[in-house]
């Protein structure tokens, strides 16, 4: 691990890469030996699974369990990453407690040229040329806004009603900035090129440019229904093939259970006068591959309170990564208390 560049506090562990997930990781090995010499006897079984990869996939980790194992990890509740922050909006403490999140859904678009000498453009068909078109409409597109259940419980806790969703962001903004930067992904289907291949000379004009799309679509969405909309907004002035290349996630799970009871009552009883309130992750757990198998109801949520939620997603995967020492202790609580809750 390389040095840090801020000042060691003794109040904070750090090191370089997924530290909250690391954290998590011990919060529940810690809260399950304490349970253990406490001697208590669960209703069924409760189960500890430490896994891997959840980014990349590919049959690996809580996958590789759920598909080859699924005794091993098969439950009816699960706890693991993507909430727990704590945010001031309008005056009052909101706990987040991930519910649902978005499918991962990248796609490739090939557009096709002429190749030549860089020094005589003219005689070529430049294929990065016409791809960089495409990259500006599908990164300028901005879809229909829309309302989906995690986000509409979200605004009826934080503002007290539901509004329309073009009014949702103006409405969000004037609580707080990062109400809005929370919710604004939730409403749509989100485009963000992130890679493009194309010549490997210099000098070469390329005859094929790549272009792989970072594609979020909303849980219920699927690629075929999207598909035509992302035609559309390439336009058919350049001729390009489009293809998918993966569809992951998108699930969510109901609010009306146990496990949303416990996570309510502990907010409550941690920080008097808090509310937990129900989001969907922009991002990527591997919680659906439970949902998917088992119908698991799975929840993300590691409070967390010490350091703010802006100093926090500044942090992730940076040289400085960190995570409080007392947010440790306040998840260890919590999965002690979520334990007895839904287990005794």
């Amino acid at each position: 691990m390389p040095p840090f560049s801020g000042e060691l506090r003794d109040d904070e562990i750090w090191g370089r890469g997924a530290l909250d997930m690391k954290g998590q990781v011990a919060a529940n090995a810690v809260a399950m030996a304490s349970l253990a010499r406490e001697g208590f006897a669960p209703a069924g079984d409760l189960i500890f699974a430490a896994t891997a990869d959840e980014e990349v996939g590919d049959g690996f980790g809580l996958q590789w369990l759920c598909e080859e194992h699924p005794d091993a990890v098969r439950c009816d509740y699960a706890v693991n990453e993507g909430g727990g922050e704590r945010l001031e909006l309008g005056g009052s403490v909101y706990y987040l407690c991930s519910t649902a999140e978005k499918m991962t859904a990248p796609f490739n678009i090939r557009v096709h040229g002429r190749s030549g000498h860089a020094s005589m453009p003219g005689i070529a068909d430049n294929a990065l040329v016409k791809a960089a078109r495409l990259v500006e409409r599908i990164a300028a597109y901005r879809p229909e806004p829309q309302l989906q259940q995690e986000v509409e419980a979200f605004l009826r806790t934080v503002l007290g009603d539901v509004p329309p969703a073009v009014s949702v962001l103006e409405r969000a903004r004037a609580v707080h900035p990062i109400a809005a930067e929370l919710v604004e992904p939730l409403l749509a289907p989100t485009f963000a090129p992130t890679m493009i291949f194309a010549s490997q000379k210099r000098n070469v004009i390329p005859a094929l440019c790549e272009i792989v799309v970072d594609c979020r679509l909303l849980p219920g969405q699927h690629p075929e229904r999207i598909e035509p909309m992302v035609r559309a907004v390439l336009g058919g002035d350049v001729e390009y093939e489009l293809v998918w290349l993966e569809a992951q996630g998108g699930t969510r799970s109901a609010l009306d259970t146990p496990l949303w009871d416990a996570v309510e009552s502990f907010v409550g009883e941690s920080e008097p006068g808090a509310h937990a309130v129900p989001i969907c992750t922009a991002g990527f757990t591997d919680s659906h591959w439970l949902r998917e198998a088992f119908g698991t109801v799975a929840y993300g949520f590691f409070p967390a309170r010490a350091m703010s939620p802006e100093v926090m997603a500044q942090l992730i995967h940076s040289a400085d990564e960190r995570i409080a020492v007392d947010d440790l202790e306040l998840a260890v609580d919590w999965l002690r208390q979520a334990a007895r809750a839904v287990c005794a």
